[in-house]
């Protein structure tokens, strides 16, 4: 048996049998618990957040809780069905940070979600949202849209974010794109390379903020 052979025949074997023992023994082999197409752009937004005065800002987290220990004075999080960001903000003016990680890929009206978004940050508060590019469709529920730098800036605009208060970002390259054909890789360092292929990106992300006026 090959030696990927033998870390998925460990991973999955193990998976339900000893769920406590599960993580060390995946390390063991050098399997992390972070997806190879993430590794970058979570780096990238805990650097981001980590330069925010958290303690100080008031958050919401859309469709996740990834967020819930990153310190911040107030956070909350909300999900589909029970809020969906499309229909209306969910409390106007009311956010320093809104978190959108994965999720404008699955909404039917992406203008509308970042429309929403803005209305919901005070002036001069951030938005921070990441979105698959060449990844594989992934309904939940749907799966509708992708963007680039470029498209996922200009629909931030669009949505009312001033066009000089964007940044954006992208990571991918050719090996990963086909190791993710047939699942969700997860990131062996001694095997995956992170080395950037700017016209194969995997994931996009943006840091947009408000007007401070």
């Amino acid at each position: 048996m090959s030696e990927a052979g033998l870390v998925n025949r460990i991973r999955f074997g193990l998976k339900w049998r000893l769920p406590l023992w599960r993580r060390k023994v995946l390390r063991a082999f050098g399997v992390t618990d972070t997806q190879w197409a993430r590794v970058i752009m979570d780096r990238e937004t805990a650097r981001f957040v980590g330069q925010l005065d958290a303690g100080s800002l008031a958050a919401l987290e859309i469709s996740g809780t990834k967020w819930r220990a990153a310190g911040f004075r107030d956070y909350e999080s909300v999900g589909f069905p029970e809020y969906d960001v499309c229909a209306s903000a969910y409390k106007p003016a009311h956010y320093d940070v809104v978190l959108a990680e994965q999720v404008l890929e699955h909404v039917l009206w992406p203008y509308r979600a970042v429309r929403h978004v803005h209305e919901m940050l005070k002036p001069g508060g951030v938005a921070i949202v990441t979105t698959p590019f060449l990844l594989r469709l992934h309904d939940c529920p749907v799966d509708c849209s992708r963007w680039t730098e470029l498209g996922m800036k200009h629909l931030l605009a669009e949505g009312g974010f001033p066009l000089d208060e964007i940044v954006t970002g992208s990571w991918g390259n050719r090996a990963c794109v086909r190791a993710n054909f047939r699942t969700w890789a997860d990131y062996v360092p001694w095997k995956h390379s992170l080395r950037n292929e700017p016209d194969y990106p995997v994931v996009v992300w943006a840091f947009a903020r408000k007007a401070k006026t």
